[in-house]
């Protein structure tokens, strides 16, 4: 992070350039009370504070986990209520790790199985497309 605050806090374009993350994508974490309302200029513009881009940033490194909505909403939750649990969250990423794991093989297989369809076509003007058969097969 660049550092770039004043007196006045962030507005939205500035918390969008130093997180990385979209302003529609910062307006919608609000509408879905994961990122806290920020005040507002005598304009109307939005002037976010130093707690609101640490927020965020740890709301998109979460996502780049891969950590859902719901799971970085109960995270935020407790470091909110000052009940966080290393041994809370430690479960909560093992779960996840679990579901990560699940998904790594589902998309081994998945390789898999495209391989083989590609394997069977001759790559040809043929009208019978090996790859499309498959696709139909019940």
């Amino acid at each position: 992070m660049s550092g770039i605050t004043n007196a006045r806090g962030y507005p939205i374009g500035a918390m969008s350039r130093e997180t990385g993350v979209n302003i529609e994508t910062i307006r919608y974490y609000e509408r879905i009370e994961l990122l806290p309302k920020p005040g507002r200029t005598a304009g109307g513009n939005r002037q976010y504070t130093h707690d609101h881009l640490q927020r965020l940033s740890f709301i998109k490194r979460s996502r780049e986990l891969g950590f859902s909505i719901d799971e970085i909403r109960e995270m935020l939750k407790m470091v909110d209520q000052k009940g966080i649990s290393c041994g809370e969250v430690h479960a909560m990423t093992m779960d996840h790790l679990s579901s990560v794991r699940e998904k790594i093989q589902h998309l081994k297989k998945l390789e898999m199985a495209l391989i083989n369809m590609a394997s069977e076509c001759a790559k040809g003007d043929v009208p019978n497309c090996p790859i499309i058969q498959t696709l139909f097969e019940a």
